[in-house]
C-alpha cells in the first residue's frame, strides 16, 4: 500500500502493532508534551482496543497511567481522546480508582468551551466500584439537570452503568432524572459511551431532544418492578407535547405495549394511548404504535381498524422507506388477521410493480396471504411476469408464499402447478430450484389430483438437473409415489436413465427407487422387467450401486410381504421427538454421555398418514399462524408462534412425559403410552395453587398428572395428593378402577410439583368420564429466622376444576389424500351425528377453530381455513390408539341472529368412537 505526503498520519495508523504503540508511550512522558503526537498515538490505542485487541494487565496499568498525565493539558482535542481510551482501558488495568479525584474536578467543570466533560462524566462511572459511587452522587445529581445536553445525556446513560452495581443509590436521582425528562432543551445528535463530547456546539441548530430518551429509558429501569408507577410514568410523559424526542416516544409505546401484554387490566388504557400516537406528528411513532398494535394478542377488529387504516395512507407516500415499513407491518400481520389487511390489497396491488424490489416482493407475498380463490388466478399472471426481475432470495419468497397458497385452495392446483412447472425451466440457483421442487412435492402429497401431472414435470426436470441433491430427492419422490399411479411403468424410463448417465450418488438413489417398482409388484412382466434392469446394475463401476442393486434383487426373490415391510415401510420415526433426542445426546458432553450407542428404541415409530399430518400442518402455518393447535407440554405460546412450532412442541413434550412416566417405578409395567392429552389448566393462573393436569392413555391404564405450584411465599405444602372421583351418567365410570396416588413430598414457593393418579381401564373399550378432583396437603409456615418449614401444620384441602376425559382423547391425527375416499369406506361402519348450536362461537372460523380440537382429528383439503362467512364444511380424519380409522364431517351455518348451527357427524371402525366424539362436542 502506498501512501502521499497527505496520508502520513493515515498510515501510522494503519500499521498499527501492539509491541510499537507500548514502547511509543514514552511521547506522554516528555516535555513538553506535543498534543499532535499524543492524539495520533492515543487514535492508535483506540485502533487497537476496539478491533479486540486487548493488552495485558501491566501493560494496560502502565498506559493508563501514562495517560493520565495529560489530564492538565490545555487541548481540549487532547483531553477528550484522553478520557475516551482510560475508560476503555480501566477494564484492564489495575489500581485505577486512584485518579478518581482528577476526574471528578473535570466532570464539574463550568464554561460553553468545556468540550470534554461529558467525557469526563462516562469515564468516571466506568472507574468507580460500588463503594465510591455515594462520593460523586453529587457531580452526576447536578449533570443530569446540566443545561448542556450532552452533558445531562452522558450523565443519563452512566446511571444505566451504575445501576447493576448501586440500584438504591441511583434509585434516589429519580427527581433529577424527571426533571431531565420534562426538559426542553435539545441536543445535537445522538450522546454515545465514546463520543467527543462535540454535540454541545450543535445544539443550537439540531432540535433532537435526546437526553429525553436516555432520561425515560432511565426511570423505566428504576420502576421497572413496580407496575403502577411504570403506568404513571407512560401516562405523565404521553400527554402532548410533553416529549418532543420522538425516540422517547417510540420507548413510551414499547412500554404501553408491554404493560397491555403482562397485565390484562390495562389494556384497554394503553390501547388507547397506543391509538392516540398513530396520530403522532412523527412518522417513526406512528409506525411503531401500528406495530405494537398488530403484535398484541386477540386482537378485534375495533382495536386494529386504525392502525391498518394509517398503515394503508403510508402505502401511497412518496418516500420508499416509509412504503417499505408499513408494508413490511402488514405482510407480518396479514398471517393472523388477513381479513383485516384486505381492505389494503388495492394499495397493495399498486406496489407490485415498484421499482424497489424489496418493497415489490411484500407486496406480493402480502397478497397471496390475504387473496381469496377467485384472486388466484389474476395474482398469478401478476407474478409470472413480476418473477424475471428480481434476484434468487426474492423468487424463494414468492415461492414459498405460493406453496401455502396450494394448501390453503387445492382447486387452483392446476394453474399453480402450471406456474411452478413454468419457473422450474427458468435460470436460478440451488435454493430457488429446491424451493419450487419442495413445493411440488407438497402438491404430491397434500394435492391427489395434482400428483401424475406434477410428477411428470419433475421427470423432465431430472433429465437437466445440475444439483445432485434435488436429483435424489426427486428420485426417492418417484420411488415413493410412483408405483402407486394408474400407469407405473411410464416413471421406470426416467429412473434408469439416471443409472445410465448420472453420478454414482444419483445412480445409487436411481437404483433404490427402481426397486421399488418391483417389489409387491403384481404385474409379472412388470417384475420382471425390473429385474433386468437391476441385473445390469450389478456391472456398475461404483461399489455402492453395485451392492444396493445385489440386495434389492434378493430381496424381489423373497416373499414378497417381507420385501414390503423392508422396501416399502410405512411406518417412519417421530422426527421432531428424534431430532430432540439427538440433540441431548450430542450435547451431552461428557464421555459417559457416549459410553453407550443413541438408542432407537426410544424413538416412537409413527405411521406415515401420522408424519403427514404433522408436516402438512406444519408447512400450512407457518404462514398461517392463526391456527392454534393444543399444546402438549407446559410452555404457553404467544401471538407469534406458528402452529407448526405448537405442534412440534406437543410432540417433543410427549415424548418427555413418556420418558418421565417410564421411569417411576409403578408406572413401568404399563407399556407404552398412547397418547399424552394438551394440558388442562384447572384453576386461574392468579390463584394461590395454580393446577393443570394432563391425561397419559396407556392400553389397560389411565395416569392422570396433576401439575401443582404453590404461590404463597410463606408457606410450604407437604404431602401433597389429590382426591380423584370419577363419575358419569351411564355405567361405564364403574369400568375405571382406582389404583394408587403418588403424591409430591414438598411444594416450595415458585417450585412446581407433581401428583400421579392411576386408574385401571378396559383394554378393549373407550371409557370417557368427568373426574372432580381435591388438592389435599398439609400447609406449613417458614420459620423467617431458619427459612425452614415449622414442624407442625395443619390440614387443608383445595377444590379444583373438573377434568373431562372424553373420544378425543382416543384419536390421534392422520392425513388421507382423499377425505371422500376415507368417509365412503367406512359407510357401514359405526356411524353418530348430531344437531347443535354453539353459543360460545362467534364466527364460523371460530368454531372450525374449536371443532378441530375439541375433535381431535386432522383436517383435510384444506378445510381448517373457512373461506366463507356464512357456511362451511370441516372434514377430519385420524387414528384411534388402538390403530382404527376414523373420520369427522361438519357442516356449519352462521347467521346473526341464532350465530352458529353445526351438524356432526362421525364414522369409525371400532365400536362407540363415533357416538363418543360426537357427545363430546355437545
Amino acid at each position: 500500500m502506498s501512501f502521499n505526503k497527505k496520508d502520513e498520519d493515515d498510515a501510522g495508523i494503519v500499521k498499527v502493532d501492539r509491541t510499537s504503540v507500548f514502547q511509543e508511550a514514552r511521547v506522554f512522558n516528555t516535555s513538553p508534551i506535543s498534543p499532535r503526537r499524543c492524539r495520533i498515538l492515543l487514535t492508535k490505542i483506540a485502533l487497537l482496543l476496539f478491533t479486540g485487541e486487548k493488552f495485558p494487565t501491566t501493560e494496560a496499568t502502565s498506559l493508563f497511567f501514562g495517560i493520565s498525565k495529560l489530564f492538565q493539558n490545555k487541548d481540549a482535542s487532547l483531553r477528550q481522546m484522553v478520557y475516551l481510551i482510560i475508560k476503555e482501558l480501566s477494564k484492564d488495568a489495575e489500581d485505577v480508582i486512584m485518579v478518581t479525584s482528577s476526574i471528578m474536578k473535570d466532570t464539574a467543570a463550568v464554561g460553553s468551551d468545556v468540550v470534554y466533560r461529558a467525557n469526563a462524566i462516562r469515564a468516571l462511572c466506568r472507574i468507580i466500584d460500588a463503594s465510591t459511587v455515594q462520593a460523586i452522587e453529587r457531580n452526576i445529581k447536578t449533570a443530569i439537570v446540566d443545561k448542556t445536553p450532552s452533558v445531562s445525556s452522558a450523565a443519563l446513560v452512566s446511571s444505566y452503568h451504575l445501576l447493576p452495581i448501586a440500584r438504591d443509590i441511583v434509585r434516589r436521582w429519580q427527581s433529577e432524572t424527571q426533571e431531565a425528562a420534562s426538559s426542553s432543551k435539545s441536543s445535537g445528535g445522538f450522546s454515545l459511551g465514546f463520543g467527543t463530547g462535540a454535540q454541545s456546539h450543535m445544539a443550537a441548530s439540531n432540535t433532537n431532544y435526546m437526553t429525553q430518551y436516555h432520561a425515560i429509558g432511565l426511570l423505566y429501569q428504576m420502576r421497572s418492578h413496580d407496575r403502577m408507577a411504570l403506568v404513571k410514568m407512560v401516562q405523565q410523559y404521553s400527554v402532548q407535547g410533553v416529549v418532543k424526542s420522538p425516540a422517547a416516544r417510540v420507548m413510551l409505546v414499547r412500554l404501553a405495549a408491554k404493560l397491555a401484554e403482562d397485565d390484562p387490566s390495562l389494556r384497554r388504557p394503553m390501547m388507547k394511548l397506543l391509538d392516540e400516537w398513530l396520530r403522532d406528528k412523527s412518522e417513526m411513532v406512528n409506525f411503531e404504535a401500528a406495530k405494537a398494535i398488530c403484535e398484541t394478542p386477540d386482537l378485534t377488529d375495533g382495536e386494529v381498524g386504525q392502525a391498518i387504516h394509517v398503515l394503508q395512507l403510508f402505502l401511497t407516500s412518496p418516500r420508499a422507506v416509509t412504503k417499505f415499513a408499513a408494508i413490511r407491518i402488514l405482510h407480518q400481520f396479514a398471517s393472523f388477521k388477513p381479513e383485516a389487511v384486505r381492505q389494503c390489497n388495492p394499495d397493495i396491488e399498486s406496489l407490485i410493480s415498484n421499482t424497489n424490489r424489496s418493497i415489490a416482493t411484500f407486496a406480493i407475498t402480502t397478497l397471496l396471504k390475504t387473496g381469496n380463490e377467485s384472486s388466484v388466478d389474476r395474482l398469478m399472471k401478476q407474478i409470472s411476469t413480476f418473477m424475471s426481475e428480481i434476484t434468487d432470495e426474492f423468487k424463494v419468497t414468492i415461492v414459498e408464499a405460493i406453496r401455502t397458497l396450494c394448501l390453503k385452495f387445492p382447486s387452483k392446483q392446476a394453474g399453480m402447478l402450471t406456474f411452478l412447472s413454468g419457473i422450474l425451466r427458468d435460470e436460478g440457483g440451488f435454493e430457488f430450484k429446491r424451493a419450487v421442487v419442495e413445493s411440488m412435492f407438497d402438491l404430491i402429497k397434500f394435492v391427489p389430483e395434482s400428483k401424475e401431472e406434477a410428477l411428470a414435470h419433475l421427470c423432465e426436470f431430472i433429465e437437466d438437473c445440475e444439483f445432485t441433491k434435488l436429483a435424489v430427492r426427486i428420485l426417492h419422490l418417484l420411488g415413493m409415489e410412483g408405483p402407486r399411479t394408474k400407469q407405473p411403468t411410464k416413471y421406470i424410463r426416467y429412473i434408469y436413465n439416471r443409472v445410465v448417465l448420472e453420478n454414482a450418488i444419483v445412480r445409487a438413489a436411481a437404483v433404490t427407487a427402481l426397486a421399488k417398482f418391483g417389489v409387491g409388484q403384481k404385474d409379472a412382466e412388470v417384475k420382471r422387467s425390473v429385474q433386468v434392469l437391476l441385473t445390469r446394475c450389478l456391472d456398475d463401476t461404483d461399489d455402492e450401486v453395485r451392492d444396493r442393486a445385489a440386495l434389492n434383487l434378493r430381496l424381489m426373490k423373497e416373499d414378497d410381504e417381507m420385501a414390503s415391510r423392508f422396501v416399502r415401510n410405512d411406518s417412519m420415526f417421530s422426527l421432531p421427538i428424534l431430532e430432540d433426542q439427538l440433540a441431548h445426546y450430542v450435547n451431552g458432553g461428557s464421555a459417559e454421555a457416549f459410553a453407550n450407542p443413541f438408542d432407537f428404541a426410544n424413538v416412537p415409530v409413527v405411521t406415515r398418514e401420522q408424519s403427514l399430518a404433522e408436516d402438512r400442518t406444519k408447512k400450512l402455518t407457518t404462514a398461517t399462524p392463526t391456527l392454534k393447535a393444543p399444546s402438549t407440554g407446559p410452555k404457553k405460546t404467544d401471538a407469534s408462534s406458528t402452529m407448526a412450532e405448537v405442534a412440534e412442541e406437543a410432540a417433543v413434550a410427549s415424548q418427555k412425559y413418556a420418558q418421565q412416566l417410564q421411569s417411576i417405578p409403578e408406572f413401568s409395567g404399563y407399556g407404552a403410552v398412547l397418547k399424552s392429552s394438551p394440558v388442562v389448566e384447572l384453576t386461574e393462573s392468579e390463584t394461590e395453587y395454580v393446577v393443570s393436569a394432563v391425561k397419559h392413555l396407556f392400553k389397560e391404564h389411565l395416569v392422570l398428572q396433576f401439575d401443582i405450584k404453590n404461590t404463597l411465599a410463606d408457606y410450604v405444602l407437604a404431602d401433597v395428593s389429590v382426591l380423584c372421583t370419577a363419575t358419569a351418567a351411564d355405567e361405564e365410570a364403574s369400568a375405571l378402577e382406582d389404583e394408587f396416588v403418588i403424591p409430591a413430598e414438598a411444594l416450595k414457593t415458585d417450585e412446581p410439583g407433581i401428583v400421579y393418579v392411576s386408574f385401571a381401564r378396559p383394554a378393549d373399550g373407550f371409557v370417557v368420564a368427568s373426574f372432580t378432583n381435591v388438592l389435599k396437603f398439609t400447609l406449613k409456615e417458614i420459620d423467617p429466622t431458619t427459612s425452614e418449614p415449622e414442624e407442625g401444620g395443619y390440614e387443608d384441602e383445595y377444590e379444583v376444576g373438573d377434568l373431562q376425559l372424553t373420544g378425543a382423547d382416543y384419536v390421534l391425527p392422520a392425513f388421507a389424500g382423499s377425505f371422500d375416499d376415507i368417509w365412503n369406506g367406512l359407510d357401514g361402519e359405526e356411524e353418530a351425528e348430531e344437531t347443535l348450536q354453539l353459543a360460545h362461537a362467534k364466527s364460523v372460523a371460530e368454531a372450525v377453530e374449536w371443532l378441530v380440537k375439541t375433535l381431535g382429528m386432522q383436517p383435510l383439503e384444506g378445510t381448517e381455513l373457512a373461506l366463507s362467512a356464512s357456511t362451511h364444511a370441516l372434514k377430519l380424519y385420524g387414528r384411534s390408539v388402538a390403530g382404527g380409522r376414523v373420520a369427522g364431517l361438519v357442516r356449519m351455518a352462521y347467521s346473526a341472529r341464532s350465530g352458529v348451527t353445526v351438524k356432526v357427524a362421525a364414522r369409525s371402525e371400532e365400536e362407540g368412537l363415533a357416538a363418543l366424539l360426537v357427545a363430546g362436542v355437545a
